[in-house]
C-alpha cells in the first residue's frame, strides 16, 4: 500500500503536501537552541544581502578606473583615491561575506550536535513507550531502522536548506533590482532557466526516497550480517561451522542488489541534470552576448557590463540553490516522514493507578485467560486457570512453545489477554499501577540481558531505584548466589563484564545465570518471584542447589518455576502440565504420579536417564 510520502511525487498537491514537515523541523530546531537558530538567521540574512553589495562596488571600482586613467592621462592623479576607496570597501564586503559564512558554519555544526542527539533521543524515549508486541513485528523494526538511519539528520539539511533558500532568495531580490535597471526580460530569464533542472532534481528525489523505503528489510538484513560476523557472541559458531564465506557472500549479495538499483537512478539522475543544465548555461551565454552588445553600444559602460554579467552569473547559480533548496526539503520532508511515522504509533493506554488490592493476601488468579500473538493463527494459550496465594509456589511443565513464558509476560502485563482475566489481591492487573505491580514482581527469564556493564550494576538493575545501592548489590548477590565467585574477581563488584569495553571479563553460563538470579532478588519488596529456566546452564546439582536455596528464601512468598528438569519441579506444590497452550494436567508432584499421565511418562523417562 503507498503511504502519502510516497505518492508526493505524483502531483503537484501531494507535491506541496510532503512539505507540512518543515514547521515541525523548524519547531525542533528552535527548541533545541533558540539562539543558535537565531544567530543563524542573522547570518543568512547578511551573506544573502552582501554579495549584491559586492558587485556593485564591483561597478565602481571599474567605473573609477576607467575615469581616473582619463584624469591621470590630462596630469590629474586625484582620481585614484575614489579608486582606492572602493577597492577597500569591497575588500572590507568581502570579509564581512566570508565571516558570515564561517558563522553560519559554526551554527550548523552546533546544531547539527545537539539535534542528532536531540532525535536520537526521541526515538528511544519512544521505544520504551512502545508495546513488546511491537519489538516483535519485523516491520515495526523497518520503520525503526528507516527513523535511525537518516532521520537523525534531516531536520538540521531541512533548516540548513531553509536557511539558504532565505539567503538565495534575499540575494535574488537585490541582484533583480540591480539587473532590472538593465532590462525586466533580463530578471525573467534569471529565474526560467532554472526550472527544468529543478523539476527532474524533485522528480529523481521521490524516486529515491521510494527505493530508501523499499529496501529498508534489505538493509536490516545487512546490518544484521554484520553483527553475526562480528560480534563475539556469534564469533565461535563463525568459525567453528565455517560460517565466514557463507554470511559474507550473503552480505555481498545484498549489496549488489541494492547497488544495482543506486546505479540505474544515479545515472537517470545525472543524465538528466547535464541535459538540463545545459538550458542554463545556454541562458548565461545568451545573456553574456546581449550585455556584450549593449555595451559595445555605448548603452551601458564598462562597470556596468562587469556588474551585470557578474549579476547574472550569481543570479543563475542563485537561483539554481534556491531551487536545489525547494528539491532538498522536498527531499528531507520525505525523510523525516519516517521519523514523524515512527513517533505517532499507537502506545498503549495504561489506565491503571492502583496501589493494593481490595482482598490482600488472595494472591495471583487466572481465570479462563486465552492469548493470541499478533498475526498468529493459534492461541498461545486457552482457558488457563489457577489460583497462587503467597507462600505456595507453582511449577509450569511443558515442550518449547507450549505456553509457559507465554503466561509469565501475562502477568507482568507485557501483553494483554485476549479474553479472561488476571487479578492479584482481588484486582484485575489492568486497574494496577504498572510500575507497582512490576515493583511486586521479580522476574528472570531463560534469555536474560547480559550487560556490558560491572558486576555490581549488572545486578542493580534487576530494580532501577537501588540501580547503585552497594549494599543491596551485595545482599542481593548473598541471596542468588553470586557472591563467592564475586570476591575472586580483581575489582569485586566494580569488574567490568563483557569484552566490548577494556578490562571486560566474561563469565561462564552459570555464572551469568547467578548474577541474573541475583537482580530477582534487588526487589525485596517483590512478593511474586518467577524463575523462567534460568539455570538451564546449570548442571543438575548446582541447579538442584540454586532452587532448593531460592524456595527457602520465597518460603512466605508466591513462586512460580518453569524447567525442564522435573527433580526440581517436584519442589513446586502445584504443577500444571502445558500441552499447545492448554493445560492437560494439574496437582502436586504426589497425585501426578499416582494419575499416571503425561507427567508421570515424562518424570520416568528422565528419571531413566540418570539411572
Amino acid at each position: 500500500m503507498n503511504t502519502p510520502a510516497t505518492d508526493a511525487a505524483d502531483s503537484p498537491a501531494r507535491f506541496l503536501g510532503v512539505f507540512r514537515y518543515s514547521r515541525r523541523a523548524l519547531d525542533l530546531v528552535w527548541s533545541t537552541s533558540a539562539v543558535l537558530a537565531i544567530v543563524f538567521g542573522v547570518f543568512t540574512v547578511i551573506a544573502g544581502v552582501l554579495p549584491a553589495a559586492a558587485a556593485w562596488v564591483g561597478q565602481l571600482i571599474v567605473d573609477s578606473v576607467v575615469a581616473a586613467i582619463d584624469l591621470y592621462a590630462a596630469g590629474n592623479r586625484d582620481g585614484l583615491v575614489p579608486v582606492l576607496q572602493f577597492v577597500a570597501l569591497e575588500a572590507a564586503i568581502v570579509i564581512a561575506i566570508a565571516a558570515a559564512q564561517r558563522g553560519i558554519n559554526a551554527c550548523q555544526s552546533l546544531l547539527r550536535a545537539q539535534l542528532g542527539h536531540r532525535v536520537n533521543v526521541m526515538i528511544l524515549e519512544k521505544a520504551l513507550t512502545l508495546r513488546l508486541s511491537q519489538f516483535e513485528d519485523s516491520e515495526f523494526y523497518d520503520k525503526l531502522t528507516r527513523a535511525r538511519r537518516e532521520a537523525s539528520s534531516r531536520p538540521l539539511s531541512l533548516v540548513r536548506r531553509t536557511f539558504g533558500l532565505v539567503q538565495n532568495g534575499i540575494s535574488l531580490v537585490s541582484y533583480a533590482v540591480l539587473l532590472f535597471r538593465f532590462s525586466p526580460w533580463a530578471v525573467l530569464v534569471l529565474v526560467i532557466a532554472g526550472l527544468p533542472a529543478f523539476i527532474a532534481e524533485a522528480k529523481f528525489s521521490g524516486d529515491a526516497f521510494r527505493l530508501f523505503r523499499w529496501r529498508s528489510p534489505e538493509t536490516r538484513k545487512q546490518m544484521y550480517l554484520e553483527m553475526v560476523l562480528a560480534r563475539e557472541d556469534s564469533a565461535k559458531e563463525v568459525k567453528l561451522f565455517r560460517l565466514g564465506p557463507l554470511l559474507l557472500r550473503r552480505y555481498n549479495e545484498i549489496f549488489e542488489v541494492l547497488y544495482k538499483e543506486d546505479r540505474a537512478l544515479t545515472l537517470r539522475r545525472e543524465t538528466w541534470g547535464l541535459l538540463l543544465g545545459l538550458v542554463s548555461t545556454a541562458a548565461f551565454y545568451g545573456a553574456y552576448a546581449w550585455i556584450a552588445v549593449e555595451t559595445a553600444r555605448g548603452t551601458i559602460t564598462l562597470g556596468e557590463m562587469t556588474m551585470y554579467l557578474l549579476l547574472f552569473r550569481q543570479g543563475q547559480a542563485a537561483v539554481a540553490s534556491a531551487l536545489q533548496s525547494i528539491s532538498g526539503m522536498y527531499e528531507d520532508n520525505l525523510y523525516l516522514s519516517t521519523l514523524y511515522e515512527y513517533l505517532e504509533q499507537d502506545t498503549p493506554e495504561l489506565e491503571g493507578s492502583a496501589m493494593a488490592g481490595p482482598e490482600p493476601g488472595d494472591g495471583v488468579r487466572f481465570d479462563n485467560v486465552s492469548f493470541r500473538y499478533d498475526g498468529a493463527t493459534e492461541l498461545a494459550v486457552r482457558d488457563i486457570s489457577f489460583h497462587l496465594r503467597p507462600g505456595e509456589s507453582l511449577a509450569l511443565v511443558g515442550e518449547n512453545g507450549a505456553g509457559k513464558t507465554t503466561l509469565v509476560k501475562l502477568l507482568t502485563r507485557l501483553y494483554q489477554p485476549d479474553t479472561g482475566q488476571i487479578t492479584l489481591d482481588g484486582l484485575p492487573l489492568d486497574d494496577w499501577d504498572l510500575a507497582t505491580l512490576r515493583q511486586r514482581i521479580g522476574v528472570i527469564f531463560q534469555d536474560f540481558g547480559r550487560y556490558q556493564f560491572p558486576v555490581g550494576e549488572n545486578i542493580g538493575v534487576g530494580d532501577v531505584e537501588h540501580f547503585e545501592d552497594e549494599a543491596r548489590w551485595r545482599e542481593a548477590a548473598e541471596k542468588g548466589l553470586a557472591a563467592p565467585f564475586i570476591a575472586d574477581m580483581p575489582d569485586g563488584y566494580g569488574t567490568q563484564l563483557g569484552r566490548w569495553f577494556a578490562g571486560g571479563r566474561e563469565l561462564s553460563g552459570g555464572q551469568w545465570q547467578k548474577i541474573a538470579l541475583s537482580r530477582a532478588f534487588m526487589r525485596t519488596t517483590a512478593d511474586i518471584l518467577v524463575l523462567d529456566e534460568p539455570t538451564a546452564s546449570m548442571d543438575a546439582a548446582a541447579e538442584a542447589e540454586v532452587f532448593d536455596h531460592f524456595r527457602r528464601l520465597s518460603a512466605s512468598r508466591i513462586a512460580i518455576l518453569i524447567s525442564h528438569r522435573f527433580s526440581t519441579v517436584r519442589m513446586a506444590d502445584q504443577i500444571l502440565v502445558l500441552e499447545q497452550g492448554q493445560v492437560v494436567e494439574s496437582g502436586s508432584h504426589e497425585e501426578l504420579m499416582q494419575a499416571d499421565g503425561r507427567y508421570a511418562r515424562l518424570f520416568e523417562l528422565q528419571a531413566r536417564g540418570y539411572r
